[in-house]
């Protein structure tokens, strides 16, 4: 057997094959999706494409023409049905195709409402693929009336878009606020208030008994007893790992496809990368839902197929735009038992510790504190919480 095959047209996979070529890889490689399109960004989907501030061409990752040009077979509009491991190969319908490594770039997919409270209505969307934003982006129109489930920050951020278009906006969230998964009250609060100012009408501690309508949603029953006049509806309520494949494959599983530090799966044929993998980390394992995870995972797996032999290190990053407040996030804030607050003139970060040590920073339009908190937590160091806290410190004393 020889060659590629990298199974997801996304993110994760449209780097590897990429990072493969540009590191003198000279073997075939396949790249295969489900969608129609060339590999594309994902964030701007909700922000910039749905507003139309960005063109579908810019969305691509790289030009169409980059495929063929570096040698890469790109299929397109195509399933893979099943893996046959004994015989290492893909099965896409009637035809099969052999590998010497296959890489599972699966991705991750929305959760979506069961048919039983509504959720296959017309005008129930989710926010994942292009396909599903083109077919919300008709609806987004002054005026119109627009339910959110789920105040996670895909839900956020659909709800800064429909304000800033004019629309009327409802945001369920069924935990006690939102935000709870991911981020510390401080961080809800502000999210809470800053739409608030924009007119979104969040209600937490509410979730969705069921959609109203015959056909095409009308409107929504809240488990609070009240009704809500709707004209669409989006779903934000998380993304599980795409493992459909993997598991029927036999491959073992733990939150996502597991695989070791090098990213092999339980078949050293087989390598996952980007949302679909859990690696380890620590004590246990961890599974990363982000763009960087995405490309550095997938670089470093490039590099293993070859040789390299090199662990994944994660040094995690995300970022949220909202309105005019973009959100940078630095580290992991799991296991935090205390907050401190930086507050300036026009921006505020909130930096997570546990006892002396820092984990984490969200640093909302503060670009300073992001830099200065993410080059810390890679370097494995901590801050002083009193230069933190102290808006009139010069937060570069705490790289030394």
């Amino acid at each position: 057997m020889t060659g590629v095959v990298v199974i997801g047209a996304g993110q994760a996979g449209a780097s590897l094959v990429a990072k493969l070529r540009s590191e003198g890889y000279d073997g075939p490689i396949t790249l295969i999706g489900e969608e129609p399109v060339p590999p594309y960004q994902r964030p701007p989907l909700s922000k910039k494409y749905l507003l139309g501030d960005m063109a579908l061409e810019r969305l691509y990752l790289r030009p169409e023409s980059y495929y063929a040009e570096a040698g890469i077979d790109l299929r397109l509009g195509l399933r893979v049905t099943a893996i046959d491991r004994a015989a290492q190969e893909v099965v896409i319908g009637t035809e099969r195709l052999g590998y010497a490594h296959l890489v599972l770039a699966t991705g991750s997919r929305p959760r979506h409402l069961p048919a039983a409270i509504g959720g296959e209505l017309g005008g129930v969307h989710v926010v994942r693929t292009l396909a599903d934003v083109d077919a919300m982006a008709p609806g987004f129109v002054q005026g119109a009336r627009v339910l959110i489930v789920g105040g996670g920050y895909i839900g956020l951020e659909a709800a800064a878009v429909a304000a800033s278009r004019g629309m009327q906006v409802v945001l369920v969230e069924m935990a006690p606020r939102i935000l709870q998964r991911v981020a510390a009250k401080e961080t809800s609060d502000y999210f809470r208030a800053l739409h608030g100012r924009h007119g979104v009408d969040i209600r937490e501690g509410v979730g969705l008994e069921r959609l109203l309508g015959d056909g095409q949603v009308s409107g929504a029953h809240l488990t609070d007893g009240t009704e809500v006049a709707v004209d669409m509806v989006i779903v934000g309520v998380g993304i599980v790992p795409d493992t459909a494949l993997a598991e029927a494959a036999g491959l073992a599983i733990d939150n996502g496809i597991a695989v070791d530090a090098q990213g092999r799966t339980s078949d050293p044929t087989i390598w996952a990368v980007g949302d679909c993998a859990s690696f380890p980390h620590g004590e246990g394992r961890l599974r990363l839902e982000s763009v960087p995870n995405a490309i550095d995972m997938a670089d470093c797996v490039a590099g293993n197929i070859l040789g390299a032999a090199v662990a994944y290190v994660p040094k995690p990053w995300f970022w949220s735009d909202q309105y005019d407040v973009k959100l940078q996030i630095a580290g992991l804030s799991t296991g935090y038992d205390r907050i401190v607050t930086r507050d300036g003139a026009a921006s505020v970060s909130f930096w997570y510790f546990r006892g002396d040590q820092l984990l984490a920073v969200d640093a909302m339009n503060d670009p300073r504190a992001y830099m200065v908190g993410k080059r810390l937590i890679d370097a494995g160091k901590t801050a002083d919480p009193a230069v933190v806290a102290d808006a009139a410190a010069d937060l570069k004393v705490l790289l030394g």
